[in-house]
């Protein structure tokens, strides 16, 4: 089974959804709001993608995938917790040096919400999914 290809399906699949649902959102200024944070959490569906695909490929109780949702709860810690933090500290810093004008404004929005990481799991699942049965279909497992 080809996992490699996971992490980069996750990843492409996540990141073009959610450059669509920006340009819905806000037309033709779409790139102005990409980067991290939005729907769906392209961290969570990079990761989930491959921890899915191992589960399906490996087993549900298998070493390999004990191992890569560990990996991926660590990913969603960092995308509510820690990136969340770093956004707020950006916005206090925004404030205290926004009278300079060589101050280039920092990004405030660096984290992700609950119903963003679930959109991220699920993008990643449904990834895993579509992958799993193509390689099966192709005689690649």
């Amino acid at each position: 089974m080809p996992y490699f290809l996971a992490p980069f399906a996750g990843w492409f699949i996540s990141g073009c959804l959610k450059y669509l649902i920006h340009l819905i959102k806000y037309g033709k200024e779409a790139h102005l709001h990409m980067g991290n944070g939005g729907f769906p959490s392209t961290h969570t569906s990079t990761v989930s993608a491959t921890a899915f695909l191992i589960a399906l490929g490996e087993g549900w109780l298998s070493p390999a995938f004990g191992l890569a949702i560990t990996f991926l709860f660590i990913v969603v810690i960092d995308a509510t917790g820690l990136r969340i933090a770093v956004g707020k500290q950006a916005g206090v810093l925004n404030t205290l040096i926004q009278h300079d004008k060589d101050h280039e404004q920092l990004r405030e929005r660096m984290g992700h919400t609950l119903l963003e990481i679930i959109g991220g799991v699920a993008v990643g699942f449904l990834t895993a999914l579509a992958l799993y049965y193509s390689f099966s279909w192709l005689g690649l497992m």
